[in-house]
């Protein structure tokens, strides 16, 4: 925990205090941020609040007394819920307004950790409860420069990956003997493993109307041939296999052995300049030194795709954030599933993947990008046309 930078950001948002609040594991965000362990027994409720000025207070049950002894600040404790409500009400006492887990009206739900009541308790206590997650996406989702260059390690190795993939794709289905689905994603997975790159599942490897369906993974038993003719979607994901290292997470679309269709150039073509749409929109905002929102840069590829005539073929968010987990704590690229006005911070990774998905077929094409103090770059190979297999 980085307490001086934690006290200037709440100096900085003009908020008295950050308060932690966690009970069986509820907020993880909690323990990444504090530096606590994310496992073992939180049977009892702790508070630790970090004032924008001063000594950080805990407040913790006396049979895990000890639980918060690895962080700075003076110790309460407490046995009965009378003694906490009092705990809490003396802790709490010199502030005001105070930043938690908490999301108005759930509107940002990744950090919607603290339960109603919580909340309620300390609004009756005459605490003005507002959300921390601006304040999570600096602490959580800022990448260090060892993570930004992990991210490029896997991204060499992941391109050229993806590329053997399809080489293999094309000669399996040339031989006769077409790679199904399933028998893909093993191939990605160990040439992933070879390459030093971790995984949690997947890739997503999709053919024709499965295509369609954009969080599809193949089964061994329902798995499609991939055969001469097919539309095919690659997503796929991995970071190097190193404690905190930062993920790469690409798509990318084609067709076995044919010319893509008319049909299939234009689709392509509308989520491409809407992926380019979203790029621009954030390259432009870090070049003209303005803060640009989650919200913005998907309403900037949402727009071309709605007025293209496919918006409700568009089912999900414009992107989300990268780090050391696959979504990340930052700022996602959302105007759809949530209105988020987190600003897309420097120092962070995000993924931009618009997508059209017809009955017949769907198109994403999938970028990361790296902002720094001043620009905003695509980190990896970009798709231009459909690839033809």
């Amino acid at each position: 925990m980085d307490l001086e930078a934690i006290q200037q950001a709440l100096r900085e948002a003009r908020l008295d205090a950050w308060l932690f609040y966690d009970h069986h594991h509820r907020d993880p965000l909690a323990a990444a941020i504090l530096g606590l362990p994310e496992t073992g027994l939180v049977s009892r409720r702790w508070y630790y609040a970090i004032p924008a000025k001063g000594e950080p207070r805990k407040l913790v049950h006396r049979i895990e007394s000890g639980k918060l002894d690895t962080l700075p600040g003076s110790k309460g404790m407490y046995s009965s819920w009378q003694e906490l409500e009092q705990g809490l009400d003396a802790m709490l006492r010199r502030w005001q307004k105070i930043a938690m887990q908490y999301s108005p009206r759930n509107a940002i739900m990744y950090v919607s950790m603290v339960d109603a009541g919580t909340v309620e308790l300390l609004r009756a206590m005459g605490k003005k409860i507002v959300s921390s997650a601006d304040l999570v996406s600096r602490f959580q989702a800022v990448l260090s420069k060892e993570q930004i260059e992990s991210h490029y390690e896997a991204q060499r190795a992941l391109d050229e990956i993806l590329e053997e993939g399809f080489l293999t794709i094309g000669n399996r289905a040339r031989s006769g003997s077409p790679a199904t689905e399933y028998e893909m994603m093993m191939w990605f997975q160990e040439a992933m493993k070879r390459a030093g790159l971790m995984t949690d599942h997947g890739p997503n490897v999709s053919v024709n109307e499965n295509s369609s369906d954009s969080h599809y993974e193949p089964s061994a038993e329902g798995s499609r041939p991939i055969r001469s003719g097919d539309f095919v979607l690659i997503d796929i994901w991995a970071r190097k296999d190193r404690p905190r290292t930062c993920w790469y997470d690409i798509t990318w679309t084609g067709v076995v052995g044919r010319q893509p269709t008319d049909h299939e150039r234009t689709i392509f073509a509308i989520v491409r300049d809407a992926r380019n749409a979203a790029i621009e929109a954030v390259k432009d905002a870090y070049a003209d030194g303005k803060a640009i929102a989650g919200f913005q840069a998907d309403d900037a590829a949402r727009g071309l795709i709605e007025r293209a005539g496919y918006g409700q073929y568009f089912t999900h968010r414009t992107g989300h954030n990268i780090g050391a987990e696959l979504h990340g704590s930052g700022a996602h690229l959302d105007n759809l599933e949530t209105h988020d006005e987190r600003r897309i911070l420097p120092f962070t990774c995000f993924s931009v993947e618009p997508g059209i998905y017809l009955p017949e077929f769907g198109v994403r094409s999938e970028i990361n990008m790296i902002t720094g103090a001043h620009e905003a770059k695509v980190t990896g190979r970009v798709q231009t046309e459909l690839l033809r297999i």
